[in-house]
C-alpha cells in the first residue's frame, strides 16, 4: 500500500462490534482456528488489507507550503509593489521588500512543514516484532506483517501491534493512558459486553494498537490492522484535519485585502483625475503606482514577525516552546481552554489519597504523616490502652499489609520524602505510600519475609502473601533492625507467621470473619459490613480507586496445620482509596485563567466521576455530571454547539469526540486552546486555534 488511491480501493471488514461477541463467534466471524491462519491465508488477507502501518495521505507537500506562505493577501500585495519598485527602477525598495518576503516565507516553511511530520510521532508506536501463532506453531514475525484474523500472544511489556479482541487473559493488564486517558491499566478479560455502544475505555475485553501490557499475558485476535485500527483514525484525523487560521493571520489577511482595495481606488482616482485636467497618461501612471507603492507598509511583516520572536523568547525562558510564531499573539485572545484530564492536569501515577479504618477516614497528607509518626513512635509502649495510638497503629498496620502484599519494588528514596516504585502502577502507589509512613518494603521484609504467596488472580479480585515473622529475641541487640517496621510487631499476637491479603473490597471481605477495631478484632457482623460497603461506594462515588486490606496471623505454615485453607477467617484491616492526583500547579493555573476570562473546560477519556472529583478539586466546575462520549454520539452538531457553552466537563469521549467539541466551540465565536499530552489529543491539538502539547 503505498498511496492513498490504492487504500480506498481495498476491501475493508464487515463493520463488526466485536466487544459484543463470544470469543468463539470472534473467531468464527474472522475464520480463525485454534492454530491460527496458514502461511497461504495470511499472505491472501495481506493483498487484502495491506501491511499493519500507519500511512501518510497526500498532504502537504513542499511545493504546496511554498505556494502557501506566498499565498496570502499581505504577501501578494508585497510582491506587488516589490514589481512596481522594480518597474519604477526603485531598486533599493525592491530588495528590501523582496528581502521580507523570502525571510517570512523561510520561517513560515521550516514551521508548517515540521507540524507535517505529526504522523512521524505516532509512527514510533510501532512495534517491531510480535508472537503469533500460525500453521499450528509459535512464530514470531515482523508486526507490519499482521493481517485480521492473526493470533497473537501479549505478555507484560509488549506495545501492542494492532487492535483485536481478546481470547484468553491471565490477568492481562493493559496501559490504555495515551488512548483513552484511563488513568490506570485495564483488567482485561475474554467475557462479551452486553452493550453495542461502549466508549474504547469500557471495551474491556479488547486491546488497541499502541497501548502497553503491564501485567500477565493473554492471547488476542487480530480485528483490524493499519489505518483501520484506533491509532489509525487519529493518524488520518491528524492529516485531514483543517486548521484554523490565528486571529492575527485573520487580521493582517483582512489588512491585506483592505490596503489591496485602498490602493487600487487610489490609483484609479489619480489616473483619471490626472487625465481630466491634462496630464500625460505617463507620468499618471507612474504617479498613481508610486503612490501605490507608498500605501503598503513594507515594514509591517518584518515588524510582527520580530515582536512575535520576542514574545516566543520570553516564552521559552518560562518553559514554553512556540512552533508557530503566531500562537504568541494568540494566547492573549483566547476565550476557552480545552484540556486533557490524564498527565496534563493531573501528574499520570497513582498515589493513594485516603486511609479508612473502620469507617475512621484520614487524608493521606504530609502534616497526617508527620502526626502518625509522632503518635506511634511515642506511644508504642501504651499498646492497645491508648485509643489515638490503636487507631494510628492500624493504619501503619494497612500500610504495611498493602506494603508487603505486593510485587512492587522501592526503586529510590529522593528528597523531602519523595519515593519512585517501579511495578503496576497500583501496586507502585500503594508501595510508596507505605515507604512515606515510614514502612520501605525493604525494611518492611527485613521484619516480615516473604514466604509464600496466592498470586491476582482477575476472577477472584485478589491477592494473598505469607511472610515469616523475624522477632528480635528479648535482651538481644536489635539496633540494626528498623525500628517502625518493629513496632508493628507490639500490636500482633506471638505467631510465626502472617497472612496478608489485599484486594477489591467486597472480594476480601468475603474472606473476612473479623474486623480490626482499636487495636483488636472484633466479629464481622452485619452492621460492620454495611459501614464498610457504605465507606467503600462512598470512596468510588469520588472516582477513586479503593482497595481493601486484611490479616491472619498462623501459627504454621498452610498447608500443615492450617490445612491449606489460608484465605478464610482474615481480619479485615481498612481501605485504601487512590486517584491520579492533580498536579500542585494546576488549580492556581486554573484560577489566573478564569480572573482573566478564560473558561476552562476538561475534555478526558476517563471515567466521569473521576473527572467530576478532579475537576472539582480544580475549581473547573462545581457541577454534578459530565456529559459523556456515548451522549455526544446522538447529539447533531448544532445542538452540540449550544451545549459546549454550558458544560464543563466531558468523560469517556474519543478522539474524534474531543474534535468536534473544539469545532463546536470555534464555530460559537470563540478562541480555542487545547492542551493535552496523548495521541488521542493530536486531532484536537491540531484543530485548536492554538494546541498545546504537554
Amino acid at each position: 500500500m503505498t498511496d492513498r488511491a490504492a487504500q480506498e480501493q481495498r476491501a475493508a471488514a464487515p463493520a463488526v462490534v466485536y466487544h459484543a461477541l463470544t470469543a468463539e463467534q470472534v473467531a468464527q466471524e474472522l475464520s480463525t482456528g485454534a492454530d491460527g491462519l496458514t502461511a497461504e491465508e495470511a499472505r491472501r488477507r495481506m493483498e487484502t488489507y495491506g501491511r499493519n502501518e500507519l500511512v501518510a495521505l497526500r498532504g502537504r507537500g513542499p511545493a504546496r507550503i511554498i505556494w502557501e506562505q506566498l499565498s496570502s493577501s499581505m504577501v501578494v500585495l508585497l510582491i506587488a509593489a516589490a514589481v512596481v519598485s522594480i518597474y519604477l527602477h526603485e531598486y533599493i525598495d525592491a530588495g528590501a521588500i523582496v528581502a521580507i518576503v523570502l525571510l517570512n516565507a523561510a520561517l513560515g516553511f521550516v514551521q508548517d512543514y515540521r507540524a507535517e511530520k505529526a504522523l512521524a510521532a505516532l509512527r514510533q508506536l510501532a512495534v517491531p516484532t510480535v508472537k503469533v501463532r500460525r500453521d499450528g506453531q509459535l512464530q514470531e514475525i515482523a508486526a507490519g506483517g499482521l493481517v485480521p484474523g492473526d493470533l497473537l500472544v501479549l505478555e507484560a511489556g509488549n506495545l501492542v501491534p494492532a487492535d483485536g479482541r481478546v481470547l484468553e487473559s491471565m490477568n492481562l493488564r493493559v496501559d490504555e493512558a495515551s488512548l483513552t486517558g484511563e488513568s490506570e491499566p485495564v483488567g482485561k478479560s475474554p467475557a462479551a459486553l452486553p452493550a453495542q455502544e461502549l466508549p474504547l475505555g469500557d471495551r474491556t475485553n479488547m486491546v488497541y494498537r499502541g497501548t502497553l501490557a503491564t501485567y500477565g499475558h493473554g492471547a488476542v485476535v487480530v480485528t483490524a490492522t493499519g489505518m483501520h485500527t484506533e491509532l489509525g483514525r487519529i493518524a488520518h484525523s491528524l492529516q485531514t484535519v483543517k486548521q484554523e487560521p490565528t486571529p492575527l493571520q485573520r487580521r493582517l489577511a483582512q489588512l491585506g485585502r483592505t490596503l489591496a482595495i485602498i490602493s487600487l481606488v487610489i490609483v484609479g482616482l489619480v489616473f483619471l483625475l490626472g487625465v481630466v485636467v491634462g496630464e500625460d497618461p505617463r507620468l499618471m501612471i507612474m504617479t498613481s503606482l508610486s503612490l501605490a507603492v507608498a500605501i503598503v507598509p513594507e515594514g509591517l511583516p518584518a515588524v510582527a514577525t520580530v515582536a512575535l520572536a520576542l514574545g516566543a523568547r520570553r516564552m521559552f525562558k518560562r518553559q514554553a516552546l512556540i512552533r508557530k510564531l503566531p500562537a504568541v499573539e494568540t494566547l492573549g485572545s483566547v476565550t476557552v481552554i480545552c484540556s486533557d484530564k490524564t498527565g496534563t492536569l493531573t501528574e499520570n501515577r497513582m498515589r493513594v489519597t485516603v486511609l479508612d479504618v473502620a469507617g475512621d477516614r484520614v487524608e493521606l497528607t504530609e502534616s497526617q504523616l508527620h502526626e502518625v509518626f509522632r503518635v506511634i513512635d511515642n506511644g508504642a509502649d501504651s499498646k492497645r490502652g491508648d485509643d489515638e495510638v490503636s487507631r494510628h497503629a492500624s493504619l501503619a498496620l494497612l500500610l504495611a499489609g498493602a506494603g508487603l502484599c505486593n510485587d512492587a519494588e522501592l526503586l529510590e528514596e529522593g528528597s523531602n520524602n519523595s519515593f519512585h516504585a517501579v511495578g503496576e502502577p497500583t501496586e507502585a502507589a500503594l508501595v510508596v505510600a507505605a515507604a512515606r509512613m515510614g514502612l520501605a518494603k525493604g525494611a518492611l521484609e527485613t521484619v516480615f519475609e516473604r514466604v509464600d504467596e496466592v498470586p491476582f488472580d482477575s476472577e477472584r479480585k485478589k491477592m494473598t502473601t505469607v511472610h515469616r515473622i523475624h522477632s528480635p529475641d528479648k535482651g538481644a541487640d536489635d539496633s540494626n533492625s528498623p525500628s517502625r517496621p518493629r513496632q508493628l510487631l507490639e500490636y500482633l499476637d506471638p505467631q510465626k507467621y502472617v497472612a496478608f491479603m489485599k484486594g477489591a473490597v467486597d472480594a476480601v471481605l468475603d474472606n473476612c470473619a473479623y474486623v480490626w477495631v482499636d487495636g483488636r478484632s472484633r466479629p464481622l457482623d452485619d452492621n460492620l459490613r454495611t459501614r464498610i460497603m457504605a465507606s467503600n461506594d462512598e470512596l468510588a462515588g469520588s472516582g477513586m480507586r479503593v482497595l481493601g486490606a486484611a490479616f491472619r496471623q498462623l501459627s504454621a505454615l498452610p498447608g500443615a496445620s492450617e490445612g491449606g485453607n489460608l484465605e478464610s477467617e482474615m481480619i479485615f484491616v481498612g481501605m485504601l482509596g487512590m486517584i491520579d492526583p492533580p498536579r500542585p500547579e494546576v488549580k492556581e493555573a486554573v484560577s489566573r485563567c478564569r480572573s482573566a476570562g478564560i473558561r476552562p473546560i476538561m475534555i478526558t477519556g476517563d471515567h466521569p466521576l473521576t473527572a467530576l472529583y478532579i475537576a472539582r478539586q480544580l475549581g473547573i466546575t462545581e457541577e454534578a455530571r459530565a456529559l459523556v462520549g456515548h451522549e455526544l454520539a446522538d447529539i447533531v452538531a448544532e445542538d452540540l454547539e449550544s451545549l459546549a457553552g454550558e458544560v464543563s466537563v466531558y468523560a469517556r469521549v474519543a478522539p474524534h469526540d474531543k474534535l468536534r467539541i473544539v469545532q463546536a466551540l470555534q464555530n460559537q465565536g470563540h478562541v480555542v486552546a487545547m492542551t493535552g499530552d496523548g495521541v488521542n489529543d493530536a486531532p484536537a491539538l491540531k484543530q485548536a486555534h492554538i494546541g498545546v502539547a504537554m
